[in-house]
Parts: structure tokens; C-alpha cells; sequence
């Protein structure tokens, strides 16, 4: 029994939510190894209800010709396989024809003397001498196993082993306790692994992320450099940011929630919400160094003065918007909850902080423009050659 998902990452149905794939051109190496990955990875605390699609225990008889003995008693080796699809193979042998339809005729055994090991016992070859020997006196029976079906991904054959998540456990957690029991296998490079569904859909997600997220502080950088004509003042914007990464981070661990996809994206909103203090402390210490010609130092700490209250009220606003996605219940809440814990946690911590540090890198950074625009000058005076 499985439960059926109107919408699926993966594309690929298995006894399980998360899908680990083995691919190897060997057949027989890859039926030796993948039981060996499938037993290992049932004893990681991490996993739950490992399985394998993996059908290698067909029983089958396996019948060896010892060609000098069949040679001595007068059997043509290559007669045992007409003699087998005879007795075992449907063989057609005549098709009866009557007014509306016609019958084929089948050549077998009687099917009670198909039944059992046994069976191949009772068979008997036609020697050259025209006696009859059982097929026991110059072959060898033996029992083994083979596949059911064999898998394959692309071209190659392949093993899925699926599993789902331990109680309090995560896909990453997971994700990290798979690869390395497959590294401690040390398996031969042949065997290709890879994740596939869901998990790859993770580790897709993942790896993606860090790129997200600097294209959108690249976006933000060039927007406010516009907007400000400063390559200077957009840092002290975007130095607000990380306190808000830190307060989500510490909160989603206080909680014991794991950075999944959606903190991932409470954090990216958490990047649109917070940088709005540091646009209303710097535009404002701006406007007051150009219009009443104050210093940095008290055109920051006026803007901190006059702009604590729309600061405070905003982000009170965000912040009690986000209670409800994290203290609701229900059906869907395991989703929202991250969101809610990374938004309330990073404003709150952003909150503390940025009235402190936004100051003070303003400072920094007005002290470190004056210094270029010296140098810049400078520069340009020594590089006038005087005249005559």
C-alpha cells in the first residue's frame, strides 16, 4: 500500500517517498552490490522503510552438458534444446482447420510432469543408437536464481532503493547519511549513483540556492546604487541583511525545524523586508546632510531619532504577519511553519540590531567615501602637467 499524490517531483512511481538509484553496465555486479548498499542503508537511523525494486529471486534450474559424457552415451549436445522446447516450449506441431476456426496443435509435456525440481529428471534424450537416456546421466541440474524483471535507466540496467525519513529526521540529514554509506562501500566506479525524484529535486533546490540568493543582493546592489548615484552608501543597506539570516537561522534551530526549501524562502523574503530599515536610516541621513548640511555623524543619528517609529511599525507589521503561518495548526502546517519561524525570528533579531550597526557602518562608509573622493582628486592633481 502507498499513498497516491495528485502532483509529484518525481516522475518515477517506487514503495516509497525518496528514490536512490544504482546504474551499472554489469548486470551481475550490479545485483552483487545493490542488495549490499540496500542492507547498509537499513541500518541508518536516518532512513525508514528502506526497500528495492530489485526481483532477482526467480527460481530457475540451471542444466551444465558434459559434452564428453554426452558424446559417450551418443547424445548430440545441441539435441537437449529441441528436447527441452519440446517438452517445456509450446511447440506448434499442426494447425486443424474447421468451417469458422482453426486450432493449433501444441507439443509438451503432460502438465502434472512439469511440476516440481523434478521435472527434468523425467526427460529423456534419443542416443544414436536409438535407446532412450534420461537427461540426469550427462547433465548436471542444479538450482539458482535469476531476475524477474531488470530495471533500466536510459540504456544501462539499474537498482532503485527507496526509503522514507525517521521521525525527526530530514531529507539533507538523509541525503548526507546515503552518500556516505555508498563512499564507505568503496563499490566500483562502474556503478553510477545518483538520487532520483524527490530527493533530486532537494539537492537540485540546493544547490541552486547560493546562486539565488547573491543574484538577488546583485540586484539589490545595482538598484540602490542607481538610485542613490553611491557605490558606498548600497553596502550600508545591504549590511543589514545578515543579522535577518541569523535571527531566522537561530530560530528554525531553537525550534528544531531544518533549513528546508521553504526557510530557504522565508530567508529570501526576509532579504525584501529587512532592507527597507536601512533604505529609511540612509535616505534620510542623506537628505539631511544635503539639505541642512549636518555631518554624518548627526545626520545618522538624527534619521535614527525621527525614523525609529515607521522602522518599529513596519516591521511589527511583517512580524505579527508572520505569527499565524508559525503557531497555526491543521492540515498543511508542517509547510507554513518554517516560513512563519524564519520570518518572525529574523525581524525580531534584525530589529535589535539594526539601530546599532546600521549607524555605525554608515559612518565607516560616509569616512570611507570621503577617503576615494580624496584620493581621486589628488590623482587627477598630480596628473595635470604644468604648463610652459
Amino acid at each position: 500500500m502507498q499513498a497516491a499524490q495528485d502532483i509529484t517531483v518525481g516522475a518515477r512511481l517506487s514503495k516509497t517517498q525518496y528514490q536512490y538509484t544504482l546504474v551499472d553496465v554489469d548486470s551481475d555486479e550490479l545485483s552483487h552490490w545493490a542488495p549490499i548498499l540496500l542492507q547498509k542503508m537499513q541500518a541508518l537511523p536516518q532512513l525508514a522503510d528502506v526497500a528495492s525494486d530489485q526481483q532477482s529471486a526467480g527460481p530457475t534450474l540451471k542444466v551444465e552438458i558434459n559434452r564428453d559424457v554426452a558424446s559417450r552415451v551418443g547424445v548430440d549436445p545441441a539435441l537437449v534444446d529441441s528436447i527441452l522446447y519440446d517438452a517445456f516450449g509450446q511447440r506448434h506441431v499442426a494447425r486443424i482447420y474447421t468451417t469458422l476456426n482453426e486450432y493449433y496443435v501444441i507439443l509438451e509435456v503432460d502438465p502434472s510432469y512439469q511440476l516440481g525440481p523434478n521435472a527434468l529428471s523425467r526427460i529423456y534424450a534419443k542416443s544414436t543408437s536409438g535407446g532412450m537416456v534420461p537427461l540426469s546421466q550427462f547433465a548436471t541440474i542444479s538450482p539458482s536464481t535469476a531476475p524477474l524483471a531488470i530495471n533500466h535507466q536510459g540504456q544501462f540496467p539499474s537498482v532503485t532503493l527507496s526509503f522514507n525519513l525517521a521521525p525527526n529526521s530530514t531529507i539533507g540529514a538523509a541525503v548526507s547519511a546515503v552518500q556516505k554509506a555508498a563512499a564507505d562501500l568503496h563499490m566500483p566506479p562502474s556503478i553510477a549513483t545518483s538520487f532520483q525524484g524527490n530527493a533530486q529535486a532537494f539537492q537540485s533546490s540546493l544547490s541552486s540556492t547560493p546562486i539565488l540568493i547573491l543574484a538577488a543582493l546583485v540586484a539589490i546592489y545595482l538598484i540602490l546604487g542607481v538610485l542613490y548615484e553611491s557605490t558606498i552608501h548600497p553596502l550600508t543597506i545591504i549590511s543589514t541583511l545578515p543579522s535577518a539570516g541569523l535571527g531566522a537561522l537561530l530560530t528554525l534551530m531553537l525550534v528544531g525545524m531544518p533549513l528546508d526549501v521553504i526557510g530557504i524562502i522565508g530567508i529570501i523574503l526576509l532579504i525584501g523586508i529587512v532592507k527597507k530599515n536601512g533604505i529609511m536610516l540612509v535616505d534620510f541621513a542623506l537628505a539631511e546632510e544635503r539639505d541642512h548640511g549636518l555631518s554624518a555623524e548627526e545626520a545618522i543619528h538624527r534619521a535614527c531619532l525621527l525614523r525609529f517609529r515607521p522602522i518599529l511599525m513596519t516591521t511589527l507589521a511583517a512580524l505579527l504577519g508572520g505569527v499565524p503561518l508559525m503557531l497555526g495548526t491543521g492540515t498543511g502546517s508542517q509547510i507554513r511553519q518554517p516560513l512563519g519561524y524564519a520570518i518572525v525570528g529574523g525581524l525580531f533579531i534584525s530589529q535589535l540590531l539594526t539601530l546599532f550597526t546600521t549607524p555605525v557602518v554608515y559612518i565607516y562608509m560616509d569616512r570611507l567615501s570621503g577617503w576615494l573622493e580624496r584620493r581621486r582628486e589628488r590623482d587627477r592633481a598630480e596628473a595635470v602637467v604644468p604648463a610652459g
